[in-house]
């Protein structure tokens, strides 16, 4: 098991996001990291609510792009990015 983690903002909702990241690993079209990073490391795609989290929720702007910042910098300090 994996126990990487990405964190990164979405302004779609989580079931068209999740279709997008299937489909580049799906058809290995490389556009998403989370996909390449499955094909790479020979991980199989599991169903969306065991793969996706909600951490915050919050409108799109500054505010949104400051949290992004702030679980990110978590992540890399923790050592599991």
């Amino acid at each position: 098991m994996c126990h990487k983690k990405h964190k990164g903002q979405i302004g779609r909702p989580f079931h068209v996001r999740f279709c997008e990241h299937y489909n580049d690993y799906k058809y290995a079209y490389n556009k998403s990291k989370f996909a390449q990073h499955l094909l790479n490391e020979d991980h199989a795609f599991a169903p969306m609510n065991d793969i996706m989290d909600v951490v915050h929720f919050a409108r799109k702007g500054k505010m949104l792009d400051t949290l992004e910042k702030f679980y990110i910098y978590e992540v890399k300090q923790s050592g599991t990015k």
